[in-house]
């Protein structure tokens, strides 16, 4: 997975933190948890906000 992947990477984190709020993740954290995925292999500093805001939104609808 790339960081351009928002949908796999938040299917990945529904299914690593199940009980967890979205919507309560520090950037830091999701990044973090982001480059410890087993599929992610992509550059740790090819992130950005835009792109980490764009995971969240689909870790939010991933949940519902």
């Amino acid at each position: 997975m790339k960081w351009t992947d928002s949908r796999d990477i938040a299917i990945e984190l529904v299914e690593q933190f199940p009980e967890m709020d979205p919507k309560t993740v520090r950037f830091t954290d999701l990044h973090q948890w982001i480059l410890d995925l087993e599929e992610f292999d992509d550059e740790p500093n090819h992130s950005n906000e835009k792109i980490l805001e764009a995971i969240i939104l689909c870790w939010l609808d991933e949940a519902d």
